[in-house]
């Protein structure tokens, strides 16, 4: 009896001594997680805190007064037809993206030269255009005279390919288009023939395969004998309709982009 007791004894003695040398089992999953997520002072989830929204840039601000005083002149437009008969017409297509650039160009520079006011070149004479038709591209004036754009991409018509191998060219040359780009072309449209001036709202979106433009007289009519113009705002258009304008023999267009540093003046 004695010797079983003995047993016994031993075997829960035994018993204690293991699970006493085992690891202790957290009290809850939950809080180990937690705190690993925490900082160690504020208490914020560092790992899934948003990054903070990049600040918007002098250029982003250009563009963006740009286009909302076109909006501004659209909405005055109501949809009616604005007079672009005359040299000084606002209204007529390279006069209103000028006229936009320079109602907004005070408050801006370039960071290389920051003492120069912007301007914007005239398109190039037509003698210079030879032999591709009026209208396709600008002046060319350098930087330091002022000029803030750069060209972006340009494409002309090259009469050694055939039609389909122009078009194709002609549309990568449009895949190229971005927020804030000026256009430039010269073709054969649906309100009109020759140069042509827009200034484009949107990147190219490969899915909807559009772009989206802020323009004016590109639509128009004759109202007793003068020209008179349509103001589009956030047109949306297949950049093939583009590609019908000025993928033509002679013609051409050119996407003019503001360069990278754009500052606000006084800076």
């Amino acid at each position: 009896m004695i010797r079983t007791q003995g047993r016994i004894f031993l075997i829960l003695t035994a018993f204690i001594l293991l699970f006493s040398c085992l690891p202790a089992v957290p009290a809850a999953a939950e809080e180990i997680t937690e705190e690993l997520l925490l900082d160690d002072e504020s208490g914020n989830q560092a790992e899934s805190a948003d990054p903070e929204p990049s600040s918007p840039t002098a250029r982003d601000a250009f563009i963006d007064d740009i286009i909302e005083l076109g909006r501004s002149l659209y909405d005055k437009a109501d949809g009616k037809y604005q007079r672009a008969h005359y040299k000084g017409d606002i209204y007529v297509c390279k006069n209103f993206t000028v006229y936009l650039f320079r109602q907004n160009r005070d408050k801006y520079r370039m960071a290389e030269y920051p003492e120069k006011e912007l301007k914007i070149p005239n398109n190039l004479p037509a003698k210079k255009c030879k032999p591709y038709s009026y209208g396709y591209c600008w002046e060319d004036i350098a930087a330091s005279d002022g000029n803030p754009f750069e060209v972006a991409a340009q494409f002309l018509y090259d009469k050694k390919l055939s039609k389909e191998e122009n078009v194709a060219l002609a549309r990568e040359f449009m895949k190229q288009t971005r927020k804030g780009d000026y256009f430039q072309m010269t073709g054969d449209y649906s309100g009109g023939k020759g140069a042509h001036s827009a200034i484009f709202m949107s990147d190219y979106d490969p899915e909807t395969d559009t772009v989206r433009s802020l323009e004016s007289n590109r639509a128009g009519k004759r109202i007793k004998g003068l020209r008179y113009g349509k103001v589009m705002y956030d047109y949306e258009m297949s950049i093939d309709d583009w590609v019908g304008f000025f993928c033509r023999k002679k013609c051409g267009a050119t996407l003019y982009r503001l360069r990278d540093d754009i500052v606000f003046a006084g800076e």
